[in-house]
């Protein structure tokens, strides 16, 4: 980035270590365990770290709410989240750098075979409880209803649901190892997985984040990570 303002440095990384929230709950993003976390998350903030010349500490979480509440709490100076408008009202995000897809699950004999076919009146579906996917149903769905839990999944099959959301590739995966399921193949949403920090960081904070994202995903980093932990999400076009 070159010329970076030790304020900027302050700013993000105020005790001189940067702290990153990491979301092991999401595979696409991130993968290992909180001691030995990997994947397209880990790597941006070990650049970010790098860029900012301080060490990174990594606070690990299986759920994207728990990420987001330590953000707001402190626990945290920078997170990997899906931009929504719940949380852009308090987290300054860049553009994102990764786009992955939302998708439903059904039972094989299902009548629902598209995306509007689910939002009807007695469908009910479950959901990760906080996920982007949750966030955007909650706020888009008109007729069917959001059943909230630790994983979708598991709401899906103990309670008998119409439908579960969530992404693409985890989803495929549970289509794969339990029979009598499918899913719709259109996507519902795009998740766009973007860097965030608090809103109350300095504009040339939030600026230099967004800067060095465009850079990351410009110079393949950001492909190259993701390939080499295995992922096919699409890395998110200039933003």
């Amino acid at each position: 980035m070159g010329n970076l303002s030790p304020a900027v440095v302050t700013d993000l990384a105020p005790s001189g270590v940067l702290r990153a929230s990491i979301n092991l709950g999401n595979p696409v993003l991130a993968q290992g365990t909180p001691a030995e976390p990997a994947g397209v998350t880990v790597d941006i903030a070990r650049e970010i770290a790098a860029q900012l010349g301080v060490q990174v500490e990594f606070v690990c979480f299986t759920a994207a709410r728990d990420s987001f509440e330590a953000m707001m709490t402190g626990q945290a100076d920078i997170c990997f989240l899906a931009i929504e408008p719940a949380r852009a009202a308090e987290v300054a995000f860049t553009a994102p750098y990764v786009v992955i897809e939302g998708v439903f699950a059904v039972p094989s004999q299902s009548g629902l075979a598209t995306v509007s076919d689910v939002d009807s009146a007695g469908v009910r579906i479950g959901v990760k409880a906080g996920s982007a996917y949750d966030l955007f149903l909650s706020r888009t769905l008109r007729h069917a209803t959001v059943i909230r839990g630790a994983e979708g999944t598991e709401e899906f099959l103990t309670g008998n649901l119409e439908a579960a959301a969530g992404i693409r590739e985890p989803m495929t995966e549970f289509v794969a190892t339990h029979p009598g399921f499918r899913l719709i193949e259109e996507r519902f949403m795009d998740i766009r997985q973007a860097v965030g920090t608090a809103k109350t960081k300095r504009p040339e904070t939030t600026q230099f984040l967004h800067g060095l994202v465009e850079e990351l995903k410009a110079s393949g980093f950001v492909a190259d990570s993701l390939r080499r932990s295995g992922q096919s999400a699409a890395v998110a076009p200039p933003g």
